[in-house]
């Protein structure tokens, strides 16, 4: 098995267990903070590696007027302050060719969601980068 490094975290055979986790979407950047500053003190505590994993823009919500959080550019704001404040690597994921330049340049993963795993240029764009 392929051993990957994300910061000072690896997975693969042989690694110890790494938790990717946080919050379905930003509420804001006190709550994304606060519930990064939470896992992490939990994970250190258990020697347990960390990725903060946390969307800017949740469009397959149950209703078209629900809550999507605060949308690319403000989110990648709040998920720059978080990696940088916790010293923590970040994971989002994307929703056209278009985010993944900008997203590239402040998260360690880009992630496609499941509904999006076909669009062959989606899928080429994240993995130039």
């Amino acid at each position: 098995m392929k051993k990957i490094t994300i910061g000072n975290i690896s997975f693969g055979a042989g690694e110890p267990l790494a938790l990717i986790a946080g919050p379905c979407v930003i509420e804001s950047a006190e709550a994304a903070l606060k519930a990064a500053s939470g896992i992490k003190e939990i994970t250190e505590r258990l020697g347990v590696g960390f990725i903060f994993k946390c969307s800017y823009d949740k469009a397959n919500r149950s209703g078209v007027d629900s809550f999507r959080g605060p949308g690319l550019n403000e989110g990648l704001k709040i998920l720059a302050s978080i990696k940088e404040s916790l010293s923590v690597p970040i994971l989002t994921d994307v929703h056209s060719v278009e985010e993944v330049a900008p997203v590239a340049k402040v998260v360690d993963i880009i992630q496609i969601p499941a509904l999006l795993s076909r669009q062959s240029d989606l899928l080429i764009a994240a993995a130039k980068t």
